[in-house]
């Protein structure tokens, strides 16, 4: 099938090039923090959302994000007031927040569309707030790395240094439920995770210091998202599956040249 540009086409390939930069920077902290994992399963409690803005003709962005902040505010509050570990706050939200967006979703094709995305028929508006939101999380997750990684590595050390870990601990989760939320859009909810994860993984088989590994997880994220929107155009295919699948690719590749 001919490639044809039209304007949905030029929106969606800006918006996945923005959302899957993004995924990657961010991904780069969530995999030294051990946090790979945690991406996918944030990403469901968007489905409650969903389902509402789906019930009300609402922005299935806007819904996402408030779900996914509440639920960042709550996994915040309750690692404060019982001390366990973030990955296991997560799965609890998981499952509560899986099962409520299956509720209030029940249409098989709104579900499918929910779970995998649909950039094909993406407007003007999502795309300025792929824009906005992705340069936010841009803008701030640079102002807030170094004390990330230096949490990451030592909490005492992050402390001793000045660094107010409780505070940029809760930024970071914000981060990441804008980014999720962008992304139901793009590959759903049920790959979101994985474009987080993709993209950090393979930067960091060719990276030997964390400025190198930033960039580069940001860079393939920016080329994966796109390149798998336009093989999906060609072949008329679901872009969600195609983007994640060239992300593998992309990892496979790093594995190589790492050998190499």
């Amino acid at each position: 099938m001919a490639l044809i540009f039209d304007y949905n086409l030029v929106l969606g390939l800006i918006t996945a090039g923005m959302v899957g930069a993004t995924a990657g920077y961010l991904g780069s902290i969530m995999v030294l923090r051990r946090l790979a994992l945690a991406g996918d399963v944030l990403s469901h409690v968007a489905l409650p959302g969903i389902g509402i803005a789906l019930l009300y003709n609402l922005n299935p962005f806007l819904m996402a994000f408030v779900f996914l902040f509440a639920a960042s505010w709550i996994i915040w509050s309750l690692e404060k007031k019982t001390a366990l570990p973030t990955d296991a706050l997560i799965g609890i939200l998981f499952v509560a927040s899986l099962a409520i967006g299956v509720m209030l979703i029940p249409n098989l094709e709104e579900l499918g569309e929910a779970l995998l995305g649909d950039i094909s028929e993406i407007g003007l508006f999502d795309a300025f707030l792929a824009i906005l939101f992705s340069s936010i999380v841009f803008i701030t997750g640079s102002k807030i790395y170094k004390g990330l990684v230096l949490g990451t590595i030592s909490e005492d050390l992050a402390i001793a240094n000045g660094v107010k870990l409780r505070k940029i601990n809760l930024l970071f989760l914000v981060l990441v439920s804008i980014v999720v939320a962008l992304g139901v859009k793009v590959v759903g909810t049920l790959l979101m995770g994985a474009l987080i994860i993709v993209s950090a993984t393979a930067a960091k088989n060719l990276s030997r210091n964390i400025s190198r590994y930033a960039f580069l997880s940001t860079l393939f994220g920016l080329i994966t998202a796109p390149s798998g929107l336009l093989l999906a155009k060609i072949y008329e295919l679901n872009p969600g599956p195609v983007i994640i699948l060239i992300g593998v690719g992309v990892f496979l590749l790093t594995l190589v040249f790492r050998r190499s």
